[in-house]
């Protein structure tokens, strides 16, 4: 092209977008085909040149939505589990590429990328061979945010599926952080699996915890047994429980079982063994102590909450972005 084609071409383009911004214009008296006639170009250029445009357009708008999906694919991957968009927004802003959750959804809808909505849990049936009629006072009263990291402690145990049976998860969390403070896994529901539960506890956080301290169940079999009775009372904890069917009393516990679920739903049938069960089970709990950010902690995960609870330290990364803004 030689450089008077080129300085026409040029030409052209400042006039077309001239008599753009003067259609766009509230203002403006007169049509397209008035202020063509009046700029000397032909209609059919203009259009031709508002066509290409918006073409144009499209295309860098397509490709700056397929840069930012495999940055929202990278966070959403992260670990192997399925997130929703309010995790995403969390370790997007750990990884120093924050979005505006609107954008994270729209992008999510337009390339199909989806986290699995949670069930309800058909699993609540419990051997009632420990049954007894010792049911604890409900100290917590829902309660769970009010007194403080390791004041309230709440313990509950799920079915998890293995092939054509179940294993079965006793799970104690501190309420306020919602650190998992203590797991065990079984291939049955002897009552032993809960009760090493509570002694793993108390091995791994007896520092932490004081007199004031609750475990918060509900009045499951377990719960009301005779040995697990006397385990609490050999501790420095209170026994408090929830009030007969009535699953909000401990509803922090099952909101977490049912996150876990959800994250390891794919999963599910690979497992041949317990001890993929076993294997699995423990990545997902350091993951979702160290690195599952949630909404409620302040874009933290549970171990980051309580630490700066404890020392009043925000995590590096999120004290570098509060920093920048």
């Amino acid at each position: 092209m030689s450089s008077s084609s080129g300085k026409l071409v040029h030409q052209k383009e400042y006039i077309f977008k001239a008599i753009q911004r003067e259609v766009s214009s509230n203002d403006s008296c007169l049509d397209v085909k008035e202020l063509c006639e009046l700029a000397g170009v032909s209609r059919s250029g203009y259009y031709r040149y508002i066509s290409e445009a918006a073409s144009q357009h499209r295309l860098q708008s397509e490709a700056r939505d397929l840069r930012d999906f495999a940055i929202i694919k990278q966070a959403y991957d992260f670990r192997g589990y399925a997130k929703g968009y309010r995790s995403i927004c969390m370790r997007l802003v750990r990884t120093g590429t924050p979005m505006n959750h609107k954008k994270v959804i729209r992008i999510m809808r337009k390339y199909g990328l989806k986290c699995p909505i949670r069930k309800a849990n058909p699993y609540r049936r419990m051997a009632k061979a420990l049954k007894t009629n010792a049911v604890a006072p409900n100290h917590v009263q829902r309660q769970f945010k009010s007194h403080g990291p390791r004041q309230v402690l709440l313990t509950d145990i799920t079915y998890i599926r293995l092939n054509d049976a179940f294993c079965y998860l006793s799970v104690i969390i501190d309420a306020y952080t919602m650190q998992v403070l203590a797991f065990q896994l079984s291939e049955s529901l002897e009552i032993d699996f809960v009760l090493e539960t509570v002694r793993q506890l108390m091995r791994n956080h007896l520092y932490s915890l004081n007199a004031t301290t609750f475990i918060h169940s509900d009045q499951g079999c377990h719960y009301t047994s005779v040995k697990f009775r006397d385990l609490i009372t050999n501790t420095i904890l209170t026994q408090s429980m929830s009030r007969r069917g009535n699953c909000w009393d401990n509803a922090p516990q099952e909101s977490f079982f049912g996150h876990m679920k959800d994250e390891l739903s794919p999963y599910i049938k690979t497992w041949k063994t317990f001890d993929d069960v076993q294997n699995r089970i423990n990545d997902w709990i350091n993951y979702y102590n160290n690195d599952r950010y949630q909404v409620q902690l302040q874009g933290m995960a549970p171990n980051e909450y309580y630490h700066y609870k404890v020392t009043n330290q925000l995590p590096s990364a999120l004290a570098i972005n509060t920093a920048k803004k």
